[in-house]
């Protein structure tokens, strides 16, 4: 496992500790993100159906007969029951069985269902099994509400992500150049971060050049940069499924009058961001910190409607944990919380991307940020 049993143990104390604050007798977890945090439960089986079963004295995996050993190997549960594939199979049937044998039937059962873990068909097969045996109630929020703040065993695996993200950047930017293939690059920033003992991203690294530098995804299409060029970078260093993300935009060839002017704003940006990234402080009056820098500066237009989000340990398809920064977002910022922020400038009326983002640890004081990479434009 990747910690200590203790930890573990302090983290099932406060997830029961908070299901007995909302009067719930019984948790359905279907994030990866939950199990792994819960238990140490390290898999992609996710992508079948899978659900562990919380109350107040037991701890169950209902999975396939596949992650049997991943669960004995990886976690600290020791109670795995098996669905079994075949033509037809309903992974949810042997459901009401196993709640009345842990004495939930007609109970309180907290289930997650904002999570890429439950399928839509596998809701509803959930909701018409359990419907009418349980009141089943939405608890999507418990446990990434209680993954927000790090304990300081988290913390060494986000500083060395930190550092694994540092290493990727420097061991891509030598490649970056004219006449330089997209891929050889990707390859030496994910490269960089297995060799350091890193592991995959919970989703592609971005790497787009020319128009496509002005793309906020990954997409598979590769190109040769040209003599006259912008490439746009959002990496990540990984440690035992924790992340700490960067993002860079890089001109290659002289910088345009755009290019100049719009890295200015995202440098203003951030730091302003970074500023209002204050313990006991709503996550919203650091977007709104965003907004302003780069409206006064002119690039409303070309601005997101979010600036960043909580990172932690997180899975397949995306490495974004649910708090973001957007207008209004109300949760409380705490010692222990780690977020990126990313200033991203896409403007589509002159074709120029710039983009400038790194990860910060909120502490006693405010924000640390995580990583040594400097800041000025990269221009190669």
């Amino acid at each position: 496992m990747i910690f200590e049993t203790a930890e573990y143990d302090a983290r099932m104390h406060r997830l029961r500790a908070e299901m007995a604050r909302r009067k719930l007798d019984g948790l359905l977890l279907f994030a990866p993100e939950s199990h792994f945090w819960a238990t140490g439960y390290d898999t992609f089986g996710y992508c079948f159906f899978q659900t562990l079963v919380v109350t107040e004295n037991a701890l169950v995996l209902l999975t396939r007969s596949a992650d049997l050993r991943q669960a004995e190997l990886t976690s600290t549960i020791r109670d795995v029951r098996l669905w079994r594939d075949g033509q037809g199979a309903d992974p949810t049937e042997s459901l009401p069985g196993l709640l009345s044998e842990l004495k939930l039937s007609g109970k309180r059962i907290g289930v997650e269902t904002d999570t890429h873990g439950l399928t839509a068909m596998n809701g509803a097969r959930l909701n018409a099994r359990l419907s009418d045996k349980a009141t089943l109630v939405e608890a999507s929020d418990l446990v990434p509400g209680l993954r927000l703040v790090k304990s300081e065993a988290e913390i060494v695996h986000v500083r060395r992500a930190a550092e694994l993200g540092d290493a990727a950047w420097e061991a891509a930017l030598p490649l970056i150049r004219p006449g330089a293939e997209e891929g050889e690059i990707l390859a030496a920033l994910q490269g960089a971060v297995f060799e350091g003992g890193g592991g995959y991203p919970a989703n592609e690294f971005i790497l787009g050049s020319g128009e496509k530098a002005l793309l906020c995804r990954y997409q598979s299409e590769r190109r040769t940069l040209d003599e006259q060029d912008q490439l746009t970078l959002e990496w990540a260093g990984v440690s035992a499924r924790y992340h700490a993300a960067l993002m860079r935009t890089v001109v290659i060839g002289p910088p345009r009058p755009e290019h100049l002017h719009m890295h200015a704003a995202a440098l203003d940006a951030l730091l302003a961001c970074e500023a209002a990234l204050k313990p006991g402080r709503p996550m919203g009056e650091v977007f709104s910190a965003h907004a302003h820098a780069l409206d006064h500066a002119g690039f409303g237009h070309a601005r997101l409607n979010a600036c960043g989000y909580s990172l932690g340990a997180r899975f397949t398809p995306s490495w974004m944990d649910p708090q973001m920064f957007y207008d209004g977002a109300d949760t409380i910022m705490g010692p222990g919380m780690v977020f990126f922020l990313h200033m991203i400038l896409m403007d589509s009326r002159s074709g120029a991307a710039m983009t400038l983002g790194r990860t910060s640890l909120v502490t006693e004081t405010g924000a640390e940020p995580l990583s040594r990479l400097p800041l000025e434009l990269p221009r190669v």
